[in-house]
């Protein structure tokens, strides 16, 4: 005979208390079953979303909408007292666009745009009126053309004319010189999501710091994958890019891993709220810093200070360098990555480790009730 415990006994009573929460579920206000169903976590995540997207639009808005060229380095090739007249005449201009500096001649010109000292550069013709203006559009077709309507303003006012030579040009197949970024942001992306999922997969924090090495490595592969499929995409398959890919394999395969292993830390630090914390980093504020839509000198100063010390403004320089300057001038850039990836691997075991520690101190065995 089964027995029904009855109202006056202890499982009687919790029962009674769980059919109530039930029916009290079903038929209570709306506004309790909000209260319910809403917590303060969900409510906070909820929020961040709001900001992150804000911060989106504004980043991204403030970023791009007015480019604008400020203090764009730039050189004069004059014979004696013409370049300095010339260097006076150009520092004038409106708004500052140019930041002008005599080059000895042609070829150092040639040279110096080459190492990406200088983005541009007038080789002035003392025996006619047609001067010559250098430019890089593998650098970026904005800040190439840019360029030829500044400088062909001020020669006009001189009466003169300009013919265009593009020293490093841009390929047919790198519409406004935007493959390497888009390249690189492929690249960024992968690297946060495959941390994100490793997160949502596991937990966002390692258990322990065998676990965090697993995660690396997981990281690692996911990054040198990744980086030759992208190099391989961009070079052999589409032809959209020039240069080597070997070289272009090994900077996606850092790019990848410097970012995941950021995230990877961040979310072992802050939880699941670093995962909104690498978007914030390397989408919000990286990309539109990152020198792809406009170079850097056309962004505002904000944008333009970030841009060079996060993955997405460190990463296109050096995959247009690589491209189309001969992988001149990409060792900031490198070490820049360099600092994410150590710096993220460090940060990701310590979180690991500590917690762990922290918990082996504080967690002691209960005590044993007196006889």
């Amino acid at each position: 005979m089964s027995h029904t415990p009855g109202p006056g006994t202890r499982s009687g009573r919790r029962s009674g208390r769980r059919s109530g929460r039930r029916s009290g579920t079903r038929s209570g206000s709306f506004l309790g079953e909000v209260k319910d169903a809403v917590t303060p976590r969900a409510t906070l995540l909820v929020l961040g979303v709001i900001a992150l997207q804000l911060l989106f639009i504004a980043s991204y808005v403030g970023a791009l909408h007015d480019p604008r060229p400020k203090d764009v380095p730039f050189g004069v090739v004059a014979p004696g007292a013409a370049a300095g007249r010339t260097v006076d005449r150009l520092e004038r201009l409106p708004g500052s666009p140019l930041d002008p500096r005599t080059v000895a001649d042609e070829a150092s010109a040639r040279r110096q745009i080459m190492n990406r000292e200088i983005d541009g550069a007038l080789i002035m013709n003392p025996e006619g009126g047609r001067d010559t203006l250098l430019v890089a559009s593998g650098g970026g077709t904005v800040l190439a053309t840019t360029l030829e309507g500044i400088v062909g303003k001020a020669e006009q006012a001189e009466r003169r004319t300009v013919r265009v030579v593009d020293t490093a040009p841009a390929s047919p197949h790198d519409f406004d010189g935007l493959s390497s970024f888009y390249l690189v942001v492929g690249w960024c992306v992968g690297g946060y999501l495959c941390a994100s999922i490793l997160a949502i997969s596991t937990g966002a924090r390692p258990a322990n710091p065998r676990r965090a090495a697993i995660r690396l490595i997981v990281m690692a592969l996911v990054a040198i994958v990744g980086g030759l499929g992208g190099a391989v995409i961009v070079g052999p398959i589409l032809g959209a890019l020039p240069g080597s890919v070997v070289d272009l394999w090994g900077l996606g395969a850092l790019i990848t891993f410097a970012v995941g292993a950021a995230t990877l830390a961040l979310q072992g630090v802050f939880g699941i709220v670093g995962i909104g914390l690498a978007i914030l980093l390397v989408v919000i504020a990286g990309n539109p810093s990152a020198g792809g839509a406009f170079p850097l000198p056309m962004l505002p100063p904000f944008w333009k200070a970030i841009g060079p010390w996060l993955p997405p403004g460190a990463g296109t320089w050096t995959a247009r360098s690589i491209a189309y300057f001969k992988g001149n001038d990409v060792t900031a850039s490198l070490l820049v990555l360099w600092a994410w990836a150590v710096a993220g691997t460090v940060i990701t075991m310590l979180a690991a480790v500590l917690p762990r520690r922290g918990r082996q101190e504080t967690e002691l065995p209960p005590a044993t009730p007196a006889d």
